[in-house]
């Protein structure tokens, strides 16, 4: 008898779509020049080639930590602003100001540290945009929302990137003494931290949010998929933390006493971590944001631990291509690892036109995508594109002009694209929707988990088994990219019974 009182959710027009999804400009942004130019930005500062994948464990770590808390709290939150907003609009101010600072930094470790900074704030706001295209839409709108979202990512990109090498264009210095950014690069910095503010801030005014009562009241705050994972018991989670425990222990253990590569502290640090996160929520006895979050992962819907595999392997590739790519085109099609050199820079600038290639073909593929998937249907249509990024990554092995580099970014946006928006078209029909924040959240795991594991063992595999040669990384993230598709086949998917 409950359920007649329920009521579908409104149908949003274009208009309010667009300034829901408009914010995410400004945190693409944001993200696009920090993936363009932080290992130009380290590498100038002194960082080795081996040191990089270290330094950047920044992003995903604050990943990791920030999203599942910020997703925890925006459930519970309900001011005047909204339930999301206040989040999309205190981590603007913070992103913003780390743009501002990030290109003055004077040494390694201060920037090391500002990529810390600049990461979580983004996270702070990009997080509950997430949750809130499946808080106003209904499920049969969430693949236009965020296929809408990867429009505005890409077209964010597309000038974000492309700032440095347009700055220099118009006469803007691309060079400077040993040890100092270029003023290309920190003027580009200040303009991102001016649009970030201003277009989350178009977001904040020109929106409104369900009522925790009203979404309480459509008839999707339940999903249409609800076969979770039962929580592990209190034995079995203790068994598993303790193992997971000595496991990330014994490894330090054996990387200290036979003078392993060092990224792979990262590897068993993590193992350990878990361990004890696992230990610490059965102490915490079910209370509390972190028991919450634990639980919650461990009784997570079947449909997103399947697509927890699709997300490794996506955001593998990814992180492969945002750490190697600088240092891979400058040596091979630029001919220059001397960061102080005119060839070395101009070749990091292509870097960034490229990147704004991806991006741009993104926000084309972005229009195409919902075609896609009304003819083919979320899970052929995400095969299909990351099948074309792999490809495109592939490609950068043999092609050797750098202006056709450009036909490899082809593939690339369309797998971004995709990425951006079909696993979550996926994700939110499965998910309560009072739940919508932390399960986000938690579904961030997933694309921190494999960061976390290609910065550990990426550097290790160049120098060992591919010549220490960067473009090889490109072909692992390639590789990559077609597994994560082929995974997807797995994923059930909405208004079906079966999958592949």
């Amino acid at each position: 008898m409950a359920s007649t009182t329920l009521t579908q959710k409104p149908q949003l027009s274009f208009w309010q779509i667009w300034n829901m999804c408009f914010g995410f400009l400004g945190i693409q942004f944001g993200f696009a020049l920090q993936n363009a130019n932080v290992s130009r930005i380290f590498q100038t500062l002194g960082a080795s080639m081996d040191d990089i994948p270290m330094l950047w464990i920044a992003a995903p770590l604050t990943g990791l930590i920030v999203q599942p808390i910020i997703g925890y709290l925006s459930d519970r939150t309900w001011t005047g602003l909204g339930r999301r907003r206040p989040y999309f609009l205190v981590g603007a101010v913070l992103a913003s100001l780390a743009l501002f600072a990030f290109p003055n930094v004077p040494v390694l470790w201060i920037a090391a540290g500002m990529l810390w900074v600049l990461d979580a704030s983004i996270n702070i706001s990009m997080e509950p945009f997430r949750a809130f295209v499946g808080d106003q839409l209904s499920p049969a709108q969430r693949p236009s929302g965020y296929a809408m979202q990867s429009f505005f990512i890409g077209v964010g990109s597309v000038v974000a990137s492309m700032l440095p090498f347009l700055l220099e264009k118009v006469g803007v210095a691309n060079t400077a003494e040993p040890g100092h950014v270029p003023d290309t690069v920190r003027y580009a910095f200040y303009a991102g931290g001016v649009v970030l503010l201003a277009a989350i801030g178009w977001t904040v005014l020109r929106t409104r949010e369900y009522s925790p009562q009203q979404l309480a009241s459509f008839d999707d705050c339940q999903p249409d998929t609800p076969a979770r994972t039962p929580p592990l018991q209190p034995v079995n989670r203790n068994t598993l933390g303790i193992g997971c425990l000595l496991v990330g222990l014994f490894a330090v253990f054996a990387i200290r006493q036979f003078e392993l590569d060092k990224q792979l502290y990262i590897l068993a640090g993590g193992i350990a971590a878990y361990g004890l996160a696992l230990l610490a929520s059965g102490i915490a006895r079910g209370h509390g944001m972190f028991a919450t979050i634990m639980h919650d992962m461990h009784a997570m819907p079947t449909t997103m631990r399947q697509l927890a595999v699709v997300q490794f392997f996506s955001w593998f590739a990814l992180f492969a291509m945002w750490i190697y790519t600088t240092a891979a085109v400058t040596e091979v099609h630029f001919d220059s690892t001397d960061t102080a050199s005119v060839a070395y820079n101009e070749g990091a600038n292509w870097v960034g036109v490229l990147f704004a290639g991806y991006n741009g073909f993104a926000a084309l593929a972005a229009i195409v995508i919902p075609v896609m998937v009304r003819k083919w249907g979320l899970r052929l249509s995400h095969l299909f594109n990351t099948t074309l990024g792999g490809l495109g990554l592939l490609s950068m092995l043999w092609i050797r002009d750098p202006h056709m580099l450009m036909l490899s970014m082809v593939g690339v946006g369309f797998a971004w694209a995709s990425i951006l928006s079909l696993p979550y078209a996926l994700l939110s029909d499965s998910v309560p929707a009072g739940k919508m924040g932390i399960y986000m959240g938690i579904f961030n795991f997933f694309i921190v988990i494999p960061q976390l594991v290609a910065a550990s063992l990426l550097g290790l595999l160049l120098k060992t088994f591919l010549g220490g040669h960067p473009i090889n990384a490109l072909a692992i993230g390639g590789i990559s990219l077609i597994i994560a598709g082929l995974c997807v086949l797995r994923v059930r998917e909405p208004g079906t019974d079966v999958a592949y």
